[in-house]
């Protein structure tokens, strides 16, 4: 089974991969609207990269989902 095939079968049966990706595309959306500022204050910038790690770490776990099923 390719990786794609597994992946659209675990949006539709796995509830936590789907939330983990929801949040993974959510995180996306609001860093692409970050990094269109012209400036970011020395909080925001702490946000923005807790929010990369965060993103990092959801893409992480999609990642072991996918393996997990292939096992």
């Amino acid at each position: 089974m390719k990786e794609t095939e597994i992946i659209n079968m675990l949006r539709r049966e796995n509830d936590e991969f789907r939330k983990v990706e929801e949040e993974h595309r959510r995180l996306d959306k609001d860093l692409d609207e970050m990094n269109r500022k012209k400036y970011l204050t020395p909080d925001e910038e702490m946000e923005k990269k807790n929010m990369q790690k965060q993103k990092l770490q959801y893409k992480d776990r999609m990642a072991q989902l996918i393996r997990e099923y292939q096992h």
